[in-house]
């Protein structure tokens, strides 16, 4: 028997690996160690309902699992076998207990590829890997495969870029290798920097080996004998776990000179990057790794032709990578069996905000936005309306109700007026405002340029400010044109994909939500309630009191009246800060 027990990220925030320690120490107290095993592993997805521990072989399915449960999972499950029921998964709809994750909602539409092995075995445990034919693919191209007949089958596979882009990964590589050059490198892109977006990281923690392998692959492909991976500082678990996987790999001889008696030699290192957004632009990320100001440069000519230190370089991002072994194993013909015409394989999406079920999904591209979000995502939070979701992040644009049967591939989304990107996708309700949505991702990417263009440095601060202003009750019917107007040439300027991209947010909601910033400019009123500039705050007679509570804390002195008299608020004063309304304790604060 084993006990996975989820190591990623978010689940040892809440414990996991004090969980991990009580169950071994409970296994050994009750003379159980030789019977069950304890196995920390990557990421299972489904983020909402972690700590979670998988029991194999009966595939029991425990969730919210806290240290303090370790006794009861030892002594009813693994020493009498009878399962916990109340750490089992409850279906919101039917408040039943499911046993197997395979009869889960979450899980049932899902297709694993790139996340095969994350949540199944030890991160750190290059034997695990290899028993799950971690290297074969590898091995099998070594022996048998010219790197032109390798580069043909990621051809055929019909795999296009997961960073963003779409670009088809076969044609790089082919590019790649078509470039002579006494040193070439393999990239690997682990600079995931949108909000909201944990999908390479996890596969980097939970499945190191197979972007070793992938890289490597991609090496004898293009004649690359160096790999690098650029990962953000602020992953301290991904690149922990890469750095033991890439000792062990280099002691299994799977890395390093002479590979499996080949004759081929590669190796990889690790480039840490400081968090820029920008730097998951190849050309930025190229040249951060080199140490220099992470800022893109027109291209041509392209990092297949003059990359890193000025020699070919491939760049690929982590999900692409992933994608790699799995193509080899079973065929170009069954992964491009899978997803649309131009879209093929699956997409792993960091599903987020107002959404029952939170995590990591992978599922085959063409399924739509309706399956992912209601019966994937078990729907909106609290019964709400589904108002919006963004897709591609900061790059994306938000689609509506109308667009929920939309197949989701690269091709439609842009149709839709969005995007892939790297697969971000924050699910929006009724409560949301739109103007302030996309303020929110303009204050991101404002953050976040690099400043090299005029068009994106002064472009964008200026769309933040008219939003700003929108937002505060203070814009009119022209600003909303201008804004349009403004993002139009902002895509069309920009130097790299930020700045291109960078409008969508804005494009998008005044597309689809018209109306709403029409309120805004023309009724001074946000339909949601959530513009604090927009908000009336005033005292109900009826209930006040007189206590003088709202205003010691008012700072602003907007709160006028005596003790043991109703209050009034001085609409000039007031800074709409909700100081008032936190501390009234008869609810005589009415907001408007």
């Amino acid at each position: 028997m084993h006990l996975l027990v989820c190591g990623g990220t978010g689940c040892r925030a809440s414990q996991s690996d004090l969980l991990v320690n009580r169950l071994n120490d409970q296994l050994r107290a009750q003379g159980l160690a030789e019977e069950a095993k304890v196995v920390m592993t990557g990421c299972f997805g489904f983020c909402e309902k972690g700590p979670i521990v998988k029991v194999i072989p009966d595939n029991t399915f425990y969730t919210q699992v806290k240290p303090e449960d370790a006794p009861e999972i030892v002594t009813e499950h693994v020493l009498k076998g009878r399962r916990v029921e109340r750490l089992l998964y409850e279906e919101p709809e039917t408040r039943k207990h499911i046993e197997d994750s395979k009869h889960m909602g979450f899980y049932q539409k899902q297709l694993r590829i790139s996340l095969r092995n994350c949540g199944f075995i030890d991160p750190e445990n290059i034997d695990e890997y290899i028993a799950r034919d971690g290297y074969a693919a590898l091995g099998s191209i070594l022996a048998d495969m010219s790197p032109a007949e390798a580069v043909e089958v990621v051809k055929k596979s019909g795999l296009r870029g997961r960073g963003g882009g779409g670009f088809p990964t076969g044609l790089k590589w082919e590019i790649a290798a078509g470039n002579q050059a006494d040193q070439k490198y393999v990239v690997c892109n682990a600079d995931e920097g949108d909000p909201g977006a944990f999908m390479d990281r996890s596969i980097l923690e939970g499945d190191p080996h197979t972007i070793l392998e992938a890289m490597a692959i991609c090496g004898y492909c293009i004649g690359a004998t160096k790999g690098l991976i650029y990962i953000r500082a602020e992953y301290p678990l991904a690149i922990s776990r890469l750095q033991v996987a890439i000792k062990q790999a280099r002691e299994y001889g799977l890395l390093g000179d002479d590979i499996l008696g080949s004759g081929f030699d590669f190796d990889v290192d690790l480039r840490f990057g400081a968090g820029a957004f920008v730097c998951g632009e190849e050309t930025a990320l190229i040249h951060s790794m080199e140490g220099f100001r992470g800022e893109p440069t027109v291209k041509p000519p392209f990092p297949a032709e003059k990359g890193y230190l000025g020699k070919p370089t491939n760049v690929n991002n982590v999900e692409t990578l992933a994608n790699i072994p799995v193509i080899f194993l079973k065929g170009a013909e069954w992964f491009a069996s899978i997803g649309t015409e131009r879209s093929k394989g699956t997409k792993v999406f960091a599903l987020a905000g107002k959404i029952n079920n939170v995590g990591l999904i992978e599922v085959p591209m063409g399924i739509t936005l309706r399956e992912v979000i209601f019966e994937i995502g078990g729907g909106i939070k609290d019964g709400k309306k589904f108002k919006a979701v963004q897709t591609g992040g900061p790059s994306g644009g938000c689609l509506t109700e109308v667009h929920l049967d939309t197949p989701i591939d690269y091709d439609n989304l842009l149709a839709a007026g969005s995007m892939m990107g790297s697969g971000g996708m924050i699910v929006m309700d009724e409560d949301d405002c739109m103007p302030s949505v996309a303020k929110f991702y303009l204050e991101f990417t404002v953050e976040e340029s690099c400043g090299k263009c005029a068009p994106c440095r002064i472009g964008n601060k200026r769309l933040h400010e008219m939003l700003e202003k929108i937002c505060d009750g203070k814009g009119t019917e022209d600003d909303l044109e201008y804004l349009k107007n403004l993002s139009v040439v902002i895509k069309d300027t920009s130097l790299c994909g930020l700045g291109q991209t960078s409008p969508n947010p804005v494009l998008s909601t005044l597309q689809y939500f018209w109306d709403e910033y029409l309120t805004h400019v023309t009724e001074r009123r946000c339909p949601a309630g959530q513009c604090k500039g927009l908000k009336v705050y005033s005292i109900d007679p009826d209930k006040c009191t007189g206590c003088t509570a709202c205003t010691r804390v008012c700072p602003t002195d907007a709160i006028v009246g005596e003790k043991r008299q109703a209050h009034v608020i001085d609409a000039e004063k007031c800074i709409r800060c909700g100081a008032c309304y936190g501390k009234c304790k008869f609810n005589a604060i009415d907001v408007s």
